[in-house]
């Protein structure tokens, strides 16, 4: 143990312990902008610095580690004139247009020039212009950049995907996809973690609230929303609402009352997803085709865009089942569409969703029969929900629960835990086992593939059900993908099944969710999901009785030839860019 003193404070603490650990360990808060703890902890932006009695110069607090009987001071005069200097050089680089930024109110480095007092920038301003293509579901605004490097960072060690780096040096050092190559040309996943590792507005997702305005004022339209079960456990983090109150059925009242015209729960078509991905994986599993390598889940587009980008060769190894966005927005086209006596081209489907990665699947197109259009018209991130209310001026205190519309009202608990890691694998093996043994297993026979905490990479697990030996495993982060199917390839592992999510946590951590800098959510939202499956009446996806009179009226049974038509995929229908990493002077980097 480490003896010191901050601010008067005398503290012990554990030798090797950073400052600002030490210090934060006491409720003394050390500002910082570039700081992740365990990602990025390289003192990019200096404004952590604190004084050492007896030391001349400063030094970052996030970085240097504890010593004994050290004296620190973070806030004396020499530290907060330091501090400002560094905040306001910061601030002659970015744009700081806030009233117009989707992070204003939610920015640390605003926060932070408002803590200081800055009024007046005294540098001359100089802002970074770089080209962007904003027809992408990432937008970067270069103007708003401030060179902390956490995306960089993020993208590299949590999610192995290497999509941005630095480049320059000095004062044109900046931030940019690597390779040379543009956005669009990247292997990127869009999972949006880099979007919530970031300090300020220099990345957010495309908005297309635009759209969905527009939609909701014409009259051709009949706009249809379906609410994923992530966005549940966080849309009341951004308008004071308490996890209990922020239910979903507040926010079909909220829908209905900006103007739209069908609510639905996506946990229905999460219902519809396992009675498909379920007996998909026992008829491929029954014919030996999973001997050599698993069945992957293919309802994380996330997933889909790295697995096609990194490991081609498994695309098929993956389910054929859409993700219960396209089903269910597949079904609005045609059974829907047919019940309410509309034309498909006039539906207008919308999804809110916790993920980034879903605007670029709703661009993926639907053909069936006379029709040819997309399944989903329109995604839209909780964040963007939240905007759209608050423009709305929606006072959350007047929402009241309203049931979703009829035809698909009911869902089970097995669909909501679909925005958990490990929720797709639990409630899949529950219809698994039921199919098997003819009879219900305790709905949480299957619990051990949950995740507790950010440690928890991966979740794995064996059955024996009826003399059938199933291996499974859960894995959320990319970075866990990637060691995960390595081992697989080295044929260190084994399993029948896996359950990929490309966000910590699952889609609960999501690129679109709400963002609160330097803390990770995922796992307590994922919690709350876990406990509405738990107080759910209904927690087996095949008991869904919406979902049979769907198979009863329209589609026969599980992997019909409709069900095929309308519900699964064709995964060799589109591929990756694969424009090829560059080096500086344009030639071609090896080992792409």
């Amino acid at each position: 143990m480490v003896n010191l003193t901050i601010d008067n404070v005398k503290i012990e603490v554990a030798e090797g312990t950073t400052i600002m650990q030490a210090a934060k360990s006491k409720g003394i808060e050390i500002p910082h902008l570039c700081y992740l703890k365990d990602l990025n902890e390289i003192a990019a932006c200096r404004v952590c610095v604190v004084e050492v009695e007896g030391k001349g110069k400063l030094i970052t607090a996030c970085n240097n580690v504890v010593e004994e009987d050290m004296v620190i001071f973070t806030n004396s005069p020499k530290v907060m004139l330091d501090r400002m200097r560094t905040v306001q050089m910061i601030l002659s680089q970015h744009d700081c247009k806030c009233a117009t930024c989707v992070r204003s109110g939610n920015c640390s480095l605003q926060k932070l020039s408002n803590d200081l007092n800055i009024q007046d920038v005294l540098y001359e301003e100089n802002l970074e212009h770089q080209a962007w293509d904003n027809s992408f579901p990432l937008i970067r605004d270069s103007k708003k950049c401030i060179k902390c490097m956490r995306c960089i960072q993020v993208c590299d060690k949590m999610q192995s995907l290497n999509i941005w780096e630095l480049e320059g040096t000095g004062a044109r050092t900046t931030v940019n996809i690597s390779g040379s190559r543009t956005i669009a040309e990247s292997d990127c996943s869009l999972c949006g973690q880099c979007i919530t590792h970031c300090p300020v507005g220099a990345l957010k997702e495309r908005d297309d609230t635009s759209k969905l305005w527009e939609a909701i004022a014409s009259e051709d339209k009949v706009v249809v929303v379906q609410v994923a079960p992530a966005v549940r456990t966080s849309w009341g983090e951004e308008i004071g609402l308490e996890i209990k109150e922020a239910t979903v059925n507040k926010i079909f009242d909220a829908l209905k009352k900006i103007g739209v015209d069908y609510v639905f729960d996506t946990a229905y078509s999460a219902d519809l997803t396992i009675m498909e991905e379920a007996n998909e994986f026992l008829d491929r599993f029954n014919n030996n085709e999973l001997d050599e390598r698993p069945m992957f889940t293919s309802c994380c587009p996330g997933w889909l865009r790295f697995i096609k980008g990194q490991f081609p060769h498994l695309v098929p190894q993956l389910s054929t089942a859409k993700s219960p966005m396209q089903m269910f927005g597949s079904v609005m086209k045609t059974y829907f569409a047919e019940k309410i006596g509309k034309k498909p081209e006039n539906i207008y489907s919308v999804a809110v969703m916790p993920c980034l990665a879903k605007k670029g699947e709703s661009e993926m197109e639907l053909f069936y029969e006379e029709y040819a259009g997309h399944d989903t018209d329109c995604v839209i991130t909780t964040r963007e929900l939240v905007r759209m209310l608050r423009a709305a001026h929606i006072n959350s205190n007047t929402l009241e629960d309203i049931e979703p519309d009829k035809l698909f009202e009911k869902s089970s608990g097995a669909g909501v835990i679909f925005g958990a890691t490990g929720g797709v694998m639990e409630a899949a093996l529950r219809t698994a086992y039921y199919t098997i043994m003819g009879e219900n297993c305790s709905p949480d026979a299957f619990e051990v593939v949950r995740a507790e905490s950010q440690d928890t990479g991966v979740s794995e697990a064996s059955f024996n059900l009826n003399g059938v030996e199933l291996r499974v495993a859960a894995v959320n982060g990319l970075g866990n993908a990637r060691k995960l199917i390595e081992e697989i390839e080295r044929g260190e592992k084994k399993y029948d099944f896996v359950e990929v999510m490309a966000c910590p946590g699952g889609c609960v951590g999501g690129g679109g969710q709400p963002i609160h800098d330097g803390d990770e959510l995922a796992f307590e939202r994922g919690k709350n999901l876990y406990f509405l499956d738990k107080k759910s009446e209904l927690r087996y996806s095949h008991e869904n009785e919406d979902v049979k009179s769907l198979y009863e009226n329209y589609f026969d049974k599980p992997n019909s030839h409709k069900a095929h038509m309308l519900l699964h995929t064709d995964h060799n229908s589109w591929e990756m860019p694969r424009s090829p990493k560059r080096d500086r002077n344009g030639y071609v980097i090896n080992g792409f």
